[in-house]
């Protein structure tokens, strides 16, 4: 580890739950997008990204002055972009900045400084930045920005309040906007000296009437559940356990807290993986080494065997990346706990896993607090000799330029069997040196899976792509038709049960109306599309082909 003064900027999305909630492939497909261009002006401003969660970035610059730029120019691209939108469905940032001293470990950065640029976007305006006064003065004559002070902020984990400025923003006229000055606890202490009694005595009086009134309303009360109760329809009905369990909170947003459980909009259409991600219920009872995820073929005998059999005290931990730990016959609970983390830990930071290690049994039982991830019904590939082609890395669908030289240097070269798994927004898995392309591909989904949050799609197994790439039109995601808003509700299961067991390209067309229309089983991507629109034709009007194999499509740029 080594420490070092840095730029530290931190980005979130507003709203991002209730974007999600709304629309969830929208919001990624979005949200992939929206990223490229933050991307791109943290690298052309020599910043470099650290570290995402979900909808977060945190990345750092060699100067103050790169890092508001870049933030401004980001800012007002982004600004560009939503207007395209209604408000309700804008996609906006928020942007902290602060300059700090920071550990890096590994590629990562830790300390205050990560913690205060992460607590300083959080009082930034909806599509606004907030920095620091090391930043301000960094920044003030250098950079032709105005500011509006709004002093020292008490934050949450940081000891001392943090004296922070806004970035006033620049409007279509090119005049600034006014930022809104967020109120403060620590306004309160400019109040005059000789007002705090006079508060202190309004405080009181209406602590006493408040307790008075709460007092006579718990004995009318309990006089009223005395009595027999009054048959009356139910303003609001209690939730149905269906609806209760159902969150569309995804399982990727860890810094995020859960929004309140809601029926999501389609829960009627349940018949194909569904990509509103809800947090899985614990795993418990007793450890069966065949269903634990994640693990290759020698933990899990060993897990079967060796674990199994040893007496207590024991623990065996993992990540979704696949390290795991494990210690048997300590002389308690928690050293079996603190032992087998600790190896799992070590293990994964030796390879740069950006995963952090977890319980999963402690004695035979199993503790794990996430749940089973998301898979796809089976059978995970197929080999189509229709679509099945050489897999090249820069026509890897979804992802960005980095990660497709991430895929030519390590999934190209690597031994067999290999997989590689995608998710609707980008995210994606590789698993290297399997027993076999059956365990590849398991393994590649269930990590995939874990990380997006709804199942994920097995894109290429050993040298070759295992569904159909398409290049008539731009790939945008992953289609899930149970879910699909552009398709009819009604229609949607057809498409489902249709497209389940299709060999060869398929293509899948709708109109103003939403009436699907289907090419299926076609030996080439034009026919399969050609046939789509034609089938849709015959019930609906303005039809356009809206995903071709498992991906949404849209026209290309």
């Amino acid at each position: 580890m080594k420490r070092k003064i840095a730029a530290i900027f931190a980005a979130d999305i507003a709203g991002y739950s209730r974007l999600v909630a709304e629309d969830e492939e929208e919001t990624l497909r979005r949200l992939a997008s929206y990223r490229e261009v933050i991307d791109d002006f943290i690298a052309k401003a020599s910043g470099r990204i650290f570290n995402t969660a979900g909808d977060a970035v945190l990345a750092e610059f060699p100067s103050a002055v790169d890092a508001v730029r870049c933030a401004i120019d980001i800012q007002e691209s982004l600004r560009t972009r939503n207007m395209a939108y209604p408000p309700s469905r804008q996609m906006s940032f928020r942007i902290g900045i602060t300059i700090g001293d920071v550990v890096e470990r590994n590629g990562d950065l830790l300390g205050d400084g990560v913690n205060i640029a992460a607590r300083l976007e959080g009082l930034a305006e909806v599509g606004g930045i907030c920095v620091s006064r090391a930043v301000h003065e960094q920044v003030a004559n250098k950079l032709s920005v105005q500011f509006a002070d709004i002093g020292a902020q008490e934050v949450k984990n940081i000891p001392t309040p943090v004296h922070a400025y806004m970035v006033a923003m620049r409007r279509e006229d090119g005049s600034y906007s006014k930022p809104q000055l967020k109120k403060t606890a620590s306004k309160m202490a400019a109040a005059p000296v000789w007002m705090w009694p006079l508060v202190v005595a309004v405080v009181s009086i209406v602590g006493i009437v408040v307790t008075g009134f709460l007092y006579n309303t718990k004995l009318k009360q309990t006089a009223t559940a005395a009595a027999p109760p009054a048959v009356t329809p139910s303003a609001a009905p209690s939730p149905t356990p269906a609806a209760m369990a159902a969150s569309p909170t995804p399982a990727t947003q860890t810094a995020k807290a859960p929004m309140a459980a809601m029926p999501p909009s389609n829960a009627g259409a349940a018949m194909a993986p569904m990509p509103a991600p809800s947090p899985a219920p614990a795993m418990t009872g007793k450890l069966a080494a065949e269903s634990v995820p994640f693990i290759n073929e020698r933990v899990r005998n060993y897990l079967a065997s060796e674990y199994s059999a040893a007496g207590d005290y024991k623990a065996f931990a993992l990540n979704i990346g696949g390290f795991t730990g494990s210690a048997l016959n300590q002389p308690n609970e928690e050293a079996a706990r603190n032992a087998a983390v600790e190896q799992c830990q070590k293990r994964a930071d030796a390879a740069q896993s950006p995963r952090r290690c977890e319980i999963y049994a402690v004695g035979n039982n199993v503790v794990y607090a996430h749940g089973k991830p998301p898979m796809p019904p089976a059978p995970y590939f197929r080999h189509d000799a229709v679509t099945e082609r050489a897999f090249v890395s820069k026509d890897f669908p979804i992802v960005r330029d980095p990660q497709k030289v991430r895929l030519e240097n390590m999934f190209v070269p690597a031994a067999k069997s290999r997989s590689v798994a995608l998710g609707p927004g980008g995210q994606y898995f590789m698993v290297l040196g399997a027993s076999s392309a059956e365990d590849a591909a398991r393994r590649s989904l269930e990590s995939c899976g874990a990380i997006a949050g709804v199942p994920c799609v097995v894109v290429a197994i050993d040298d070759n792509f295992v569904v159909p790439i398409p290049t008539l039109l731009r790939i945008t995601g992953l289609f899930y038709p149970a879910t699909n808003a552009q398709i009819g509700a009604d229609a949607r299961g057809e498409v489902v049960h249709k497209l389940a067991d299709a060999m060869g390209w398929n293509a899948v067309a709708v109109g103003t109306a939403g009436r699907p229309g289907l090419g299926l089983k076609a030996a080439d991507e034009q026919t399969a599309v050609n046939s789509a629109l034609a089938d849709c034709a015959k019930r609906d009007s303005d039809c356009h082909v809206i995903a071709i194999g498992p991906f949404t499509v849209g026209p290309i740029n």
